[in-house]
């Protein structure tokens, strides 16, 4: 399957590839492509010929976040559209989040922002040693809001605020030690790190996998649409403060923010 921001291939033993096919925009997340990744995963999670998904990107980055373009228009959006578009991405993630097949990050560069929302929805994440991460949000004046369960699931509340609402970049290293990635390699030896995570579910009962998936997502962090519905509302009220105003329009006009310092 080829869309025009994602790609899927599937290799015959049911090993199907989602990679992130906007390499000339650090393939940062705009409308079609969260539609098109809402849509890949429901595709993939009703098609027995798949048994387990990765998840990559086309290029240097694996996510940058969210599209500049997209980002503009909801600067002028009116509250309404802000939380339609907020929604977009929450259901996209927790689309990802419940799929029933299990699903293998291979960040093969940086994330940002919502990038570090969709390795946060993996099952495990492998990345490559020289990427870099970061919650940059707040540095806009907005917040991390509907990737925030995913990210708070992954991490646990601790570690996440390390790094969740000081904007700050950190590398492979850490983010291993914060837990959103399972182990950090040589770009050379991502395929096969990614493989050997791939490997053992293919001697696994497909619907085990699916049950014992669902079974520790019910006992883990409360994900549920109460949820989703309150981190739409924080990142709406958000995006109508005069820091935010004055975060994204700096941002576009290459200006410092009001409350930079140094």
């Amino acid at each position: 399957m080829m869309g025009d921001t994602i790609r899927i291939d599937t290799d015959p033993r049911g090993v199907a590839t989602l990679t992130l096919n906007r390499p000339d925009k650090h393939n940062a997340m705009s409308a079609q492509m969260l539609q098109e990744l809402t849509e890949a995963a429901a595709m993939l999670g009703a098609d027995d010929r798949v048994r387990v998904v990765v998840l990559t990107g086309a290029g240097k980055s694996f996510c940058a976040g969210g599209d500049l373009d997209w980002m503009r228009a909801q600067m002028q959006a009116d509250p309404a559209t802000r939380a339609r578009e907020a929604g977009k991405l929450a259901h996209m993630l927790q689309a990802l989040n419940t799929l029933p097949k299990p699903l293998i990050g291979a960040v093969q560069g940086n994330a940002f922002g919502g990038g570090v929302g969709m390795a946060s929805v993996c099952d495990v994440t492998i990345g490559v040693d020289h990427l870099k991460m970061g919650l940059t949000e707040t540095r806009l004046g907005i917040i991390p809001a509907t990737i925030g369960p995913y990210v708070l699931a992954r991490m646990g509340e601790g570690r996440a605020r390390r790094v969740f609402m000081s904007a700050r970049l950190f590398d492979a290293a850490e983010a291993v030690d914060l837990g959103l990635l399972a182990r950090a390699v040589p770009a050379a030896d991502l395929a096969t790190a990614v493989e050997a995570e791939v490997a053992p579910y293919l001697a696994c009962a497909p619907g085990a996998v699916a049950a014992a998936k669902a079974l520790a997502r019910r006992l883990g962090p409360r994900i549920d649409e109460d949820t989703i519905a309150m981190t739409i509302d924080q990142l709406k009220t958000r995006w109508e403060t005069e820091e935010a105003r004055d975060g994204i329009a700096a941002f576009f006009e290459k200006r410092p923010a009001r409350w930079m310092q140094g």
